[in-house]
């Protein structure tokens, strides 16, 4: 059975380092989406949530990348984080507002139409560029209309995702 996402999220956020007291990765958060359309803006609701009560911690960047998240490299580069996370809608033929974890080979075929570089070419760079780990967590859109808010599932994953983060960077 898979590992579910929290697990996944736990264990790359909090990698054991030998020697050392478990502390969480130097992590950047990267919420993606367009406002436009409905669960898409999910990603940017996580981040945009975070960054009004952000947790103290220094170890932690959130960055609000929309639908051009690259246009933040040059901050992510500043920043060396260890994780780079994106969190974004992703139609993975699911229940609206299943979360999963997204592995790096799986995204190329994911459907990211509001963004202006596919996440699969911008996870690539960021990998080679600042030498980390990058993930994706997909939360299932029930719509995508336009001018529309986040469904009501959506709104519940993006609130789960939010207190993970919160438990590891209170």
């Amino acid at each position: 059975m898979p590992r579910s996402w929290r697990n996944l999220l736990r264990e790359k956020l909090s990698p054991n380092r030998p020697g050392e007291l478990p502390a969480p990765a130097r992590t950047c958060l990267v919420g993606t989406g367009s406002d436009l359309r409905g669960d898409d803006s999910a990603g940017l609701a996580v981040a945009r949530e975070l960054l009004q009560n952000p947790p103290r911690a220094e170890n932690l960047l959130i960055v609000e990348g929309g639908p051009a998240p690259e246009n933040y490299a040059n901050r992510m580069r500043a920043f060396r984080p260890e994780l780079v996370l994106f969190i974004d809608a992703a139609h993975m033929d699911e229940t609206p507002g299943a979360v999963r974890w997204i592995p790096l080979e799986m995204i190329d075929g994911m459907s990211a139409s509001s963004h202006s570089l596919p996440l699969s070419i911008l996870a690539k760079y960021l990998t080679l560029e600042l030498n980390c780990e990058v993930g994706v967590l997909g939360i299932q859109p029930e719509q995508n209309e336009l001018d529309a808010g986040l469904s009501l599932p959506v709104r519940a994953a993006a609130d789960e995702i939010k207190a993970e983060i919160r438990r590891v960077f209170p």
